[in-house]
């Protein structure tokens, strides 16, 4: 079953509680699962927690809004996907983060038929980002996330999940999904109270759901200031060997 793991904590270091912090009406979380709820080619979305009493929050949102929760490691967090993927079946997995809550649910389908020609290990946005940052998607099979389960030994891999696939990269077949206009200097993900700002904007002017990065464009277009909002973000590129 073609399943999504929304990794998820309150504990953030750079914004705290970011996940539950409002956009509107409504917290992030809420726009990250809705805009997931899009997809569809998705057959079950489950949000990962850890098992800290701190992330109770997170649990009940995510019950209200009637997804259901796995929670496991707060620092092993690979082990926290690989246990939740065997618990409910996932294969692929479709991995998000829920500091994003632009995710574009027509890029993750994107993703996911790629995964589907089965000629991949592992579909993404990550090795060389040409997407906007919060614009992320891995979609990884089983039997990967099952051999970094069982071989990533450094503490890097094991709370970043994706690092040992990508770090051994000439072992898997890996496909970076690429946008055709580099767009990497634009900042979705919620890592600062501006970047908050900036998503507030964004779901004010754009009143179509779900929020698609087409229409944003198309707004940012018309109000190029918007982007000085939160300019100042920080990115980190990959140049690891892309799989054509």
């Amino acid at each position: 079953m073609i399943g999504c793991i929304v990794q998820a904590r309150m504990n953030s270091t750079r914004l705290y509680g970011k996940v539950l912090k409002k956009i509107d009406k409504n917290p992030v979380l809420y726009y990250v699962l809705k805009q997931i709820n899009e997809s569809k080619l998705i057959k079950k979305v489950v949000v990962a927690t850890s098992e800290l009493e701190i992330d109770d929050a997170i649990e009940k949102y995510a019950k209200k809004m009637n997804v259901e929760v796995f929670r496991g490691s707060p620092t092993d967090v690979l082990d926290r996907h690989y246990q939740c993927a065997k618990k409910y079946s996932f294969d692929p997995i479709v991995r998000v983060t829920a500091d994003n809550p632009l995710n574009d649910p027509q890029i993750i389908d994107k993703a996911i038929e790629k995964m589907k020609s089965g000629k991949f290990d592992c579909i993404t946005t990550s090795l060389l980002q040409t997407f906007p940052k919060g614009i992320h998607v891995d979609v990884i099979s089983m039997d990967i996330l099952r051999k970094a389960w069982k071989n990533s030994s450094i503490p890097y891999e094991r709370e970043y999940v994706t690092p040992y696939i990508f770090n051994n990269s000439k072992k898997f077949k890996i496909y970076n999904l690429v946008n055709p206009v580099n767009l990497s200097h634009i900042n979705f993900t919620i890592d600062k109270n501006s970047d908050l700002k900036f998503v507030r904007n964004i779901a004010l002017k754009i009143q179509k759901r779900p929020i698609l990065l087409k229409d944003i464009l198309k707004l940012i277009d018309k109000e190029p200031e918007l982007l000085e909002i939160n300019k100042n973000h920080s990115f980190k590129r990959s140049y690891l060997k892309i799989r054509k």
